[in-house]
């Protein structure tokens, strides 16, 4: 019984079977599941808005109205069935989506980055984190520092106002919901920082996060997320 037990809860954690479709898969997913992904082919260096082609410039916005963020690193769009993982994961405590989407981000990291001094999960507002019981930023981070030696800190940045969530607003009333939300509440002797986040909508969480970093002498702050909204 014992390893019947250990045995349901190890195919539970890394099952041998792809997330999306069911068939045989060692990582998660089957090579036709992997291959049909919708990735971010051409994104904004800063922003990572997905560009019809590909640019050497930034987007119209980025030129336009630079953000706090330098540099985005955002493999997928916010599209089927990648969608699907994501809020499976954020919103079902499905543990193994998690690792799988963790594990995706780290392979297009790999070989990508200048690597930072430290990685920083979006946070939560309590409120939210005890109705969640977890956050999924975190969740993302954890792997993703281990695997490339990187320290973490998820407790110098805190979410101090309780905001309407973003998808749920129109585009105008995003960046005044988001203004003010975040506070560094502990000293960063750090000059290069990654925020770790799971969907980046319009951009203007993390661009306020990465805001309220460099007011307190962060000099870089880049963006690693699993899919940008197009």
């Amino acid at each position: 019984m014992v390893y019947s037990c250990i045995k349901n809860t190890l195919s539970l954690l890394y099952p041998d079977h792809c997330q999306l479709c069911d068939a045989p898969a060692t990582e998660g997913l089957c090579t036709p599941c992997r291959e049909d992904l919708p990735y971010n082919r051409h994104p904004c260096p800063q922003c990572g808005l997905p560009l019809s082609q590909p640019l050497e410039v930034l987007c119209g916005s980025c030129q336009q109205q630079p953000p706090a963020v330098d540099r985005s690193w955002i493999p997928f769009l916010y599209a089927a069935p990648v969608d699907r993982l994501i809020s499976q994961f954020k919103f079902s405590e499905r543990l193994p989506q998690g690792r799988l989407l963790s594990r995706l981000l780290a392979e297009y990291l790999t070989q990508r980055i200048d690597r930072p001094d430290l990685l920083i999960p979006v946070p939560l507002h309590p409120d939210r984190l005890r109705q969640r019981g977890y956050n999924q930023a975190l969740e993302l981070a954890r792997p993703l520092g281990r695997r490339f030696g990187i320290p973490l800190d998820h407790r110098s940045c805190q979410r101090t106002l309780k905001t309407r969530p973003q998808h749920a607003l129109k585009r105008r009333q995003r960046e005044s919901n988001i203004r003010g939300a975040f506070r560094v509440v502990r000293p960063l002797t750090v000059r290069h920082v990654a925020l770790v986040d799971d969907v980046v909508t319009t951009g203007n969480t993390v661009n306020e996060l990465a805001r309220q970093l460099k007011q307190a002498g962060v000099a870089r702050v880049d963006v690693w997320a699993l899919a940008r909204t197009p």
